[in-house]
């Protein structure tokens, strides 16, 4: 798979931000106290929301959601097309990021997108204006014998399977819980998120600590956790 495969795979704008979204909410649950590896904020800045990924390892992705479309960055440190394997100097492989539109070229080189040196961490790139039909990518050749070359395959893994179940494997493999699907398919489905949902998928949780990072990440909350409610 490469990112033209993950371009013609992914779905459009608002329906990724709502799966992304979900994703962090349920990771929160269960892991209230620790890193998350997927993280959704709603006020990234003044205009724009962002969903990441980091796994721990080096690997990552960020996605940009503004008002003139979405931008997408995906780093796989093992990927033949870091920037990191080619030349003394860092620097983005061929193609991968020449036909960003001036639309995002700004997040080409936002800082936290970007080494110390200023070289942008990346071997996958898409971008999807707020009225295109379809996601795009850069004209890139590949190096031949890789299925995954850039990382698009297995960095947007459940985001290619945007099910609750996949939620549930992935959860299960790395957490070593058991987490309950029917809580998973409520927050997959944006619903508000209210104590029985909390317990069903953590009984541990700190309720607080959930709301908060509720709040944060714009995900609706149902009366029993809003710190507003009559």
């Amino acid at each position: 798979m490469t990112a033209r495969d993950l371009a013609a795979a992914l779905p459009g704008i608002g329906t990724l931000k709502d799966l992304c979204r979900s994703m962090a909410m349920a990771e929160a649950i269960l892991n209230p106290d620790g890193e998350c590896i997927y993280s959704y904020s709603a006020q990234w800045s003044e205009t724009e929301e962002a969903a990441s990924m980091r796994n721990g390892s080096g690997d990552e992705y960020d996605m940009v959601f503004a008002p003139e479309g979405a931008y997408i960055r995906g780093f796989d440190h093992e990927s033949p097309l870091s920037p990191y394997h080619h030349e003394d100097v860092p620097r983005p492989w061929p193609g991968v990021l020449d036909s960003v539109p001036e639309a995002f070229r700004r997040h080409v080189d936002e800082p936290a997108f970007t080494d110390e040196n200023g070289c942008p961490v990346v071997t996958v790139c898409l971008w999807r204006a707020a009225d295109a039909l379809s996601w795009e990518t850069g004209r890139i050749t590949f190096p031949e014998g890789h299925p995954d070359p850039d990382g698009s395959h297995w960095l947007f893994e459940l985001l290619l399977d945007p099910t609750p179940e996949a939620f549930r494997s992935f959860a299960e493999d790395y957490y070593e819980v058991s987490a309950d699907i029917e809580t998973l398919r409520y927050i997959y489905d944006l619903r508000p998120l209210g104590l029985p949902q909390v317990i069903a998928l953590n009984s541990g949780a700190s309720v607080p600590e959930v709301a908060a990072a509720a709040t944060a990440m714009g995900y609706p909350l149902a009366d029993d956790l809003r710190s507003d409610a009559p």
